[in-house]
């Protein structure tokens, strides 16, 4: 019996690590036809995806890195639990580089209070990269660009996105 204990308990803790990632697994991302039907009513009525029509001269957008990464904690009954850090970028369909960065800190205001509420509402919590969380994220951050620098503001870029638990 001593012999067979250590062949026995591995498998056992196996069995229960393989037994909990399926219990513990999260709902998987809507199929993407639903996503797609779903997301193209919301464009329609958020009127985000507005139709930029003013190109720049060669008619390539032009990506302008914001500075330094945005840093949201995550607060769970009154104590910080993580910590989730992002970078950013603009893509410009018209419009001058220089006025994003004349404009950065007005950008960053605004881009970090709607971290914050996305943060507050759940939105780093769980599958915060899924599609849904991202997007609704990208559209609020998208319709402060377009107020704060213009309309030749095309999207909001997430180029890092990273949740550490503290």
């Amino acid at each position: 019996m001593k012999q067979l204990l250590p062949l026995i308990l591995p498998i056992i803790g196996i069995g229960a690590g393989v037994g909990a990632g399926i219990f513990l697994q999260p709902d998987p991302p809507p199929a993407a036809e639903e996503y797609a039907m779903e997301h193209k009513a919301e464009a329609h009525e958020t009127d985000v995806h507005e139709d930029v029509s003013e190109h720049d001269a060669e008619g390539d957008p032009q990506y302008v890195k914001l500075n330094n990464q945005f840093v949201v904690p995550i607060i769970e009954q009154g104590t910080v639990t993580s910590i989730v850090v992002l970078s950013l970028s603009l893509e410009l369909m018209s419009g001058n580089p220089e006025d994003v960065y004349a404009k950065e800190p007005k950008l960053r205001d605004g881009f970090l209070q709607i971290l914050f509420d996305h943060s507050n509402m759940g939105g780093f919590s769980g599958a915060f990269t899924s599609a849904s969380k991202t997007d609704t994220l990208r559209r609020g951050m998208l319709s402060f660009a377009r107020k704060t620098v213009g309309p030749g503001v095309a999207g909001v870029l997430i180029t890092d996105l990273a949740r550490q638990d503290v």
